[in-house]
């Protein structure tokens, strides 16, 4: 907006904001200007100085209206201390006038009139204790003739007679309170009201099967006037369920257990056939009853709940124990069934939210008289009624204070939750379900290739295929967590698929673990007959390079797949958050499950975790960051770059980290594995033992020529010819992109090279990539060729050199002052060779340093090293040149 030219209203616009810098903004911008319009900088600077004016008077206008209300605070509070004591001077003068008009008034009435007055009052508290006396005598009367009168009237038949005589004994019922002949009286009237009940029940039962709604309703006028309201309830219920409790006792199952009765010659169906079936029948029967519980209960919606709730109690076997069943003889495919199961109760529900919808629209159209409107505090009967049968609960009454309209929501959910209850169980259960589901699909998938003899080459695209088909089961995972558990199972499911990953890329770890050590079958080549022929690689050799490269290969395209997976994952994910969102501003509007009793059940439950919420915010903070704090710099510079979302299968990552180091391992053993054989005999060299003189030489007429330097033996000779032939081997491959993939796993290249990679991609992509190390991996695109062959030649060379110092040299038994002179030359050569290469590696300079000493030197150094850490590298060449 513009700056206002009245300072008032433009320090007044300032209260329209929660947020400063919000205010600031929006006071530098123009009215016409877009959001994406930058303002020019001399205008920008006009408008701040401006606004520094304006917020400078503004500043000065507070303060001298501040300093006034000091002033006159500060000349108010002596006067109003003076304002005090003089109206506490008054109350006091008050006080004394009102004690003297009370003597006066006291002392105008003569003493006659008093003590009349007196006897008039004692007069009056007599007649009303003899006033109550009577009644209570009327009571007693009235009870001493009450268990006659109600006894004939029950076998007059006169049943609502002897109904409203009980009430109104009932009601006189406080008078005894407290005193001895309350529980005889209260047993009286327990009796009576059973005999009455009693002899209602056939007429009532008959009256129910008879489907006679005007007899059934002056029944549950008599039950309620006699507190028996719960009882008619149960009378009802009991008998208009009874079909649906035989339907479900009756029907044989093939895949839920034994049924209670059977029968040979009925041919048993399965749970998924028979339950749409049953809900079928009893939303007929919901239908039928919603007239006739309309015409004979006050509160329809809530008796029709209670009757659904009842029915679906009563049931035999229970719902629970016939879903356990049902779960257990499916097994690892148990999840699927249960989803079928649920979405076929979910139907139910939804027809049954119809008929309550259609009963609370009729309710509304037709108000009750007082008389007729539901009673929410009756007082319960203190005996089990002779129509409350185990199993059966009897309906609570309804807190104090407790709107109607409450009450009737909270009685109207009972039917629902109980419905969805025995599901929760497996709901919270979910991750463990659909991990069972998924690693019964994967042995599914692998069971073909089970005794089937693969070939080498073959397993590269093996693997890939294999991928193609676990990707495809894990998508309808999230398909199967909406329908499920609506979202609040996403930890599970991610842990389930993480997992599931996992184990898929371990088994193929574990082959290709398996098979280094074993020859496999030829792997075409792409090198010709003629390249590299001078290297001592066998056809087994390349045939293993090439296969290392396939299952690379392989692997980046399995990576790609699982980033693309992870894209879907999360915006399912964002979805759910989303939805819980709406569900949490609008819960009326927006409910989570498919109805309001499953909703509150799933929230409820375990499954709504403190880490359900934290993956929800930390999903929707990585779609949608929040944008950078106001800055004037910052609106004339590009935007800052937005970080990488963290992965959400790190276990899976992780795996195939794993596999691809195996892959470079493999590949690795096998182009190092000639100049291991090169060393074979290294250690066992008899030239460490020699006596001769290293500084002369022996001529053909044995005379001593003394030498400069000793010549390298010819076994690092072959050793460093295989090592300059790397870059060799490389130029071929360059064009293969399975080299550059996951090159962070390659064995000693993290130390000296990583940070140049993450530089590179840093220059190449203009951002700086904030994803964990053990979550990076570069796409070959993105690394140059030069790059990729540096990274596996150092990785080479390290790994060679670590052989060399780690496992042969310490193997040679002694050396002697000739020996070491030859192994100094040896280890000097083999130090530039691999210089060439970028190589740099301590235990081979640390070798050749300690060899290279003469024995003062070896001995002074092995004396300092008591004083210093542990150097193994000394001890060694300690132990062999004798310095110890």
């Amino acid at each position: 907006m513009a700056i206002p030219t009245l300072t008032n209203q433009f320090v007044d616009s300032l209260e329209q904001y929660d947020d400063v810098v919000s205010w600031i903004n929006d006071a530098l911008t123009p009215d016409d200007a877009d959001e994406s319009s930058v303002l020019d900088l001399t205008e920008l600077d006009h408008q701040i100085t401006q606004l520094l004016i304006t917020l400078d008077i503004a500043s000065e206008d507070t303060a001298s209206q501040l300093e006034r209300v000091i002033d006159d605070v500060s000349r108010g509070i002596p006067r109003l201390a003076y304002d005090l004591h003089f109206m506490k001077d008054g109350a006091s003068t008050l006080q004394n006038a009102l004690v003297a008009v009370l003597q006066r008034s006291r002392d105008a009435v003569p003493k006659e009139t008093s003590a009349a007055l007196d006897n008039l009052h004692h007069l009056d508290t007599i007649k009303g204790r003899m006033e109550a006396s009577r009644e209570v005598l009327q009571e007693a009367e009235s009870w001493s003739t009450l268990e006659h009168e109600v006894t004939s009237l029950i076998l007059e038949k006169s049943y609502a007679k002897a109904a409203e005589r009980l009430s109104e004994a009932n009601k006189s019922m406080v008078v005894f309170q407290n005193t001895p002949e309350y529980d005889p009286r209260r047993t009286l009237m327990v009796n009576l009201q059973n005999q009455l009940e009693a002899a209602l029940s056939t007429a009532l039962v008959s009256a129910i099967n008879a489907q006679d709604s005007m007899a059934c309703r002056d029944y549950f006028s008599i039950f309620s006037t006699i507190q028996r309201e719960s009882e008619f309830r149960n009378y009802y219920y009991a008998s208009r369920r009874s079909s649906i409790i035989s339907l479900w006792q009756n029907t044989s199952l093939a895949d839920c257990g034994p049924s209670s009765t059977h029968s040979d010659n009925v041919t048993a169906q399965v749970f998924a056939e028979f339950l749409p079936k049953f809900y079928s029948s009893f939303i007929t029967l919901l239908n039928t009853e919603r007239s006739s519980i309309s015409s004979i209960f006050p509160d329809p919606s809530i008796s029709l709940s209670q009757f659904i709730s009842f029915t679906m109690t009563t049931l035999q076997p229970t719902v629970p124990q016939r879903l356990t069943s049902y779960a257990s003889h499916y097994g690892e495919t148990s999840l699927l069934h249960l989803i079928s199961a649920l979405r076929a109760t979910e139907d139910f529900a939804t027809g049954v939210d119809k008929i309550m919808e259609k009963i609370k629209y009729a309710s509304s159209t037709a108000p009750l008289q007082d008389s007729e409107k539901p009673q929410t505090h009756r007082r319960r009967s203190s005996r089990m009624s002779i129509s409350l049968r185990p199993g059966q609960h009897r309906s609570s009454s309804s807190t104090a204070g407790v709107s109607k309209a409450i009450v009737e929501s909270v009685e109207s959910m009972e039917w629902d939750q109980e419905l969805f209850q025995p599901f929760l169980d497996f709901q919270t259960d979910y991750g463990s379900l659909e991990r069972r589901f998924l690693e019964h699909s994967l042995l599914e998938i692998i069971s073909s290739d089970i005794g089937n003899k693969v070939q080498a080459s073959d397993r590269p695209r093996l693997f890939r295929e294999r991928a193609i088909d676990i990707f495809g089961i894990a998508e309808n995972s999230m398909g199967r967590c909406k329908a499920f558990t609506y979202g609040y199972g996403s930890v599970g499911l991610l842990h389930s698929l993480d997992g599931f990953f996992q184990s898929f890329i371990e088994m193929w770890t574990a082959d290709v673990q398996s098979e280094s050590g074993n020859p496999s079958s030829v792997v075409k080549s792409t090198i010709s007959d003629n390249e590299l022929s001078d290297l001592d690689y066998t056809a087994q050799d390349w045939s293993d390079i090439q296969l290392s490269l396939h299952l690379l290969s392989s692997a980046r395209t399995v990576f790609d797949r699982l980033v693309i997976f992870e894209t879907k994952l999360r915006a399912y994910l964002t979805q759910v958050a989303a939805h819980f969102r709406l569900s949490s501003n609008d819960p009326f509007n927006f409910l989570i499950a498919a109805t309001k009793g499953e909703s509150q059940l799933l929230e409820q439950s375990t499954l709504n975790s403190a880490e359900l919420h934290a993956l929800l915010i930390a999903v929707e903070n990585d779609s949608n960051p929040r944008d950078a704090p106001f800055s004037a710099s910052l609106r004339l510079q590009a935007p800052a770059p937005t970080p990488s979302p963290e992965p959400l299968l790190v276990n899976a990552r992780k795996a195939l980290s794993i596999f691809a180091q195996t892959c470079q391992a493999s590949m690795t053993k096998t182009i190092l594995s000639p100049l291991r054989s090169h060393l074979a005999g290294y250690a066992s060299s008899s030239a460490w033992l020699s006596n001769a003189d290293p500084n002369l030489t022996i001529s053909s007429n044995d005379l001593r020529v003394p030498t400069f330097s000793l010549s390298h033996s010819e076994t690092v000779q072959r050793v460093a010819e295989g090592l300059l032939n790397l870059p060799r081997l490389f130029e071929v491959y360059a064009d293969d992109n399975a080299l550059a993939f996951s090159l962070e796993t390659l064995a000693y290249v993290e130390s000296e090279v990583f940070q140049n990679l993450s530089e590179q991609t840093h220059d190449m992509s203009g951002q700086q990539s904030h994803r964990r190390r053990s979550s990076i991996y570069m796409k070959p695109s993105q690394i140059d060729v030069e790059v990729v062959s540096s990274a596996w030649l150092l990785s080479l060379g390290h790994t060679f050199l670590e052989y060399l110092t780690s496992d042969v040299l310490p193997n040679i038994p002694s050396l002697s002052t000739a020996g070491a002179a030859q192994l100094a030359s040896d280890l000097e050569y083999l130090s530039n060779i691999v210089r060439a290469l970028n190589v740099q590696h301590d235990a081979l300079e640390k070798w050749k340093a300690y060899v290279s000493m003469d024995a003062n030197e070896g001995m002074k150094a092995v004396a300092e090293s008591n004083y210093s850490p542990r150097d193994p590298v000394l001890e060694h060449v300690a132990k062999l040149r004798g310095w110890r």
